[in-house]
Order: structure tokens, then C-alpha cells, then sequence
């Protein structure tokens, strides 16, 4: 089964520049065009121009955080049906609770490893699997 990640939109939403670049240089390396914001302020004007295929937003951040994005992505229409991954340096049981509570499709744990990114993208994103 081979891996088609190719011209797949990825936003990688942190307001760590090690965490933008660290999953840019993965996703890059299997073929994903990859979309960075600083903050939940930064990427909503992103989100509209790129329509990303996935989304991953960390949930501290300064300004907007994780959840207030995740609810606002999840409450336009145009973007109900984006996969929202919450990442969080906390393995915690209510931030997970919370992230659902905004319409969050999962749950990552940072630091994350190559697999458990590109997993993640394969069960969201249809065209990932060929």
C-alpha cells in the first residue's frame, strides 16, 4: 500500500518555530505542500485562501488559543468538515475532553514522531491512501 501525501494542504498552526519547522520538513519530505501560522489570528486568514486538507493546532498559544481556532474553523461552514488535530505538550484527560467538547478530531501529544503525524493524516484524509 503506498502512501500518496502528494499536493496534500497541511497547516501546522504553533507558535513554536522547532514545531512549524520540525512537521514542515516531515510533511515536505513525503510531498505535502505545508501551510505555518503563529497563532489562531494568523491562520484563519490562511485557512480561507489555502482551504487546507488537515489542520494541526497547538492549543497554547498567545492571543487565540487552540480551542477558541478549533471552534472557529468548526463553526464556518466552509470548514466544518476540515479535520482539526489539537497538539499539546500535556497528555492531559480535559484538555482531550476539551478539544472535543470544540469539534477537535484528535488528540496529539507533542513531541510527535514522523509516524504519528503522517498516521494521523492517513486516517483523515481519504486521498493519503491510495
Amino acid at each position: 500500500m503506498d502512501d500518496n501525501f502528494e499536493n496534500l494542504k497541511i497547516m501546522v498552526i504553533d507558535d513554536s518555530k522547532t514545531i512549524r519547522r520540525t512537521a514542515e520538513t516531515l510533511l515536505k519530505k513525503v510531498g505535502c505542500e505545508v501551510i505555518t501560522a503563529t497563532d489562531g489570528f494568523d491562520a484563519l486568514a490562511k485557512i480561507a485562501d489555502s482551504h487546507p486538507d488537515i489542520i494541526f493546532v497547538d492549543i497554547m498559544m498567545p492571543r487565540l488559543d487552540g480551542y477558541q481556532t478549533c471552534a472557529l474553523i468548526k463553526n464556518n461552514s466552509a470548514f466544518r468538515k476540515t479535520p482539526v488535530i489539537m497538539l499539546s505538550s500535556k497528555d492531559g484527560l480535559f484538555d482531550k475532553a476539551k478539544g472535543r467538547i470544540v469539534g477537535s478530531d484528535q488528540y496529539l501529544t507533542k513531541p510527535f514522531s514522523k509516524d504519528e503525524l503522517l498516521n494521523t493524516i492517513r486516517q483523515y484524509v481519504p486521498q493519503a491512501e491510495q
